[in-house]
């Protein structure tokens, strides 16, 4: 199964990404973060299949980020190293973050 969200990094292991194309826009923040970063609109591969996608990952040895299911689940076919970001990953991250930050509202 692809992978959920981790940012550790193994030292031994030189590991460069792959953005999908929703987000391309968070290349320079994982860059700060010390990632190697492709996306891929980078390697030609803006409105291509996503079985286009996965083997561009494969092939070139990158981990590809996602928020789509279909290239998550190719990449499992594949064997194909990925992580899937999903909309409710995202909704208990900023839970969390507006838990921490204002931990005196409310919810309904």
């Amino acid at each position: 199964m692809c992978a959920r969200l981790n940012f550790g990094l193994n030292e031994a292991t030189q590991l460069n990404l792959l953005l999908d194309e929703m987000y391309a826009g968070l290349r320079e923040y994982f860059e700060v973060l010390g990632w190697e970063v492709l996306t891929v609109q980078d390697a030609g591969l803006k409105g291509a299949k996503d079985k286009d996608i996965v083997e561009y990952a494969k092939k070139n040895d990158l981990l590809l980020v996602t928020q789509d299911q279909k290239p998550a689940d190719l990449a499992d076919i594949l064997g194909v190293k990925c992580v899937l970001i999903s909309s409710a990953m995202i909704a208990k991250m900023a839970d969390s973050e507006i838990r921490e930050k204002y931990p005196n509202m409310r919810k309904k």
